[in-house]
């Protein structure tokens, strides 16, 4: 059987069959290793004067509503930019969450703390739990992630408590689809979009695709936090959001060593499919049961990414990122019980649909039924 349909960067360990838009150039380097050797010639300096000057624009002129709304998780990037925000410029934001119900005790534990250490006003918003497992089951079963629901709530609900307060600025971290596959030039000075949320955040699929479902029946009226507001209200209020990856440089090595000194901390123990402490908190299933679809759909997972992201930042090489890949991006995690629980359903049912979505280019059967593929360190 010969597959040869994927090729990987020969600097970092991206695949072609990238979950994000990626592009190889004539030397076999992914577009995201292309786009991160900008961060050595981003002026920093200026540009941090630039989101200065873009802050005081939307400082509220007599203290009577926020400055800006920061959607946070309580990870260490949200800490970092409360840091930034609040006690380097400033600004007085209201933070907003959106709960998915899948905490790990470090990640609710880091998003209390966080209160308690920038002294923020906190909107933590908590869909319907019924809705949430009836969600997970019905976004599995029409697109193979679980994790729709979040990837939507947290794109959507900061927007709609922007219309509803009237503030005008939303403040986010990092473009991830920059990040991850070089998507746009930091010269580009990316903003959210809601065309950027729909197409790819949430795979092109909307709220009104959830209703109707003959086997996990939602109505319309369960899905108002995901109802992204109107052209109308975004104009009226005069929301914009930005990346502050575009004014500073960005590192979640860095943010984690910044969100430790207010007392933020990271996984207790190791992850199943990666080898980093410091990310994901907020979510069991993100690094977990989530992140292995990924590995069935398209080859690759959470270690795949964070190898990338530490090779580029000089942590780690090539060779090292490759024995890492080996061991992790195809192991099965064990917080699956967990998720099978709360959605019951049997692991052999969960099998049969997480093959339904594996990846032509990535995957073919043998003449024993079993899944192969192109690996890394085969080339």
């Amino acid at each position: 059987m010969k597959l040869g349909k994927v090729k990987y960067c020969a600097k970092c360990v991206a695949p072609s069959s990238s979950a994000v838009p990626v592009e190889f150039d004539s030397d076999n380097v992914c577009s995201a290793c292309n786009t991160s050797q900008q961060i050595q010639e981003v002026d920093w300096d200026r540009r941090l004067k630039q989101l200065e000057r873009l802050l005081d624009q939307y400082k509220s002129k007599d203290s009577s509503n926020y400055d800006c709304i920061v959607p946070v998780s309580g990870g260490k990037d949200s800490y970092f930019q409360i840091h930034l925000i609040k006690n380097v410029f400033g600004l007085n934001p209201l933070l907003v969450t959106y709960n998915a119900n899948n905490w790990m005790k470090e990640g609710y534990d880091n998003l209390h703390q966080m209160r308690d250490a920038f002294g923020c006003d906190h909107v933590f918003f908590t869909p319907s739990i019924s809705l949430l497992k009836r969600l997970n089951r019905l976004c599995f079963r029409k697109m193979g992630d679980m994790n729709w629901h979040a990837h939507c709530g947290i794109q959507t609900y900061p927007y709609i408590a922007a219309v509803q307060h009237n503030i005008s600025l939303i403040i986010d971290g990092e473009h991830g689809f920059m990040d991850l596959g070089g998507m746009h030039s930091y010269s580009d000075y990316v903003e959210l979009t809601q065309r950027f949320r729909l197409e790819h955040v949430q795979r092109g699929f909307d709220w009104h695709d959830m209703v109707g479902d003959e086997i996990d029946k939602v109505e319309k009226n369960e899905m108002i936090s995901y109802m992204y507001p109107s052209d109308e209200d975004i104009r009226r209020v005069g929301v914009r959001g930005i990346y502050v990856g575009n004014y500073v440089k960005w590192s979640g090595n860095e943010n984690a060593r910044i969100a430790k000194q207010y007392g933020w901390k990271e996984a207790e123990k190791a992850f199943d499919r990666t080898y980093r402490t410091i990310s994901n908190l907020d979510d069991m299933h993100e690094n977990g049961i989530h992140d292995y679809m990924k590995y069935v759909k398209f080859g690759y997972g959470r270690a795949t990414d964070h190898v990338c992201k530490d090779i580029r930042e000089g942590k780690m090489t090539r060779d090292e990122g490759i024995e890492i890949v080996r061991k992790m991006d195809h192991v099965k995690s064990s917080d699956l019980w967990r998720w099978l629980e709360y959605v019951d359903m049997t692991e052999e049912e969960f099998d049969k649909i997480a093959d339904s979505f594996r990846d032509r280019r990535v995957w073919e059967q043998d003449s024993s039924g079993n899944w192969v593929k192109d690996n890394l360190w085969d080339e």
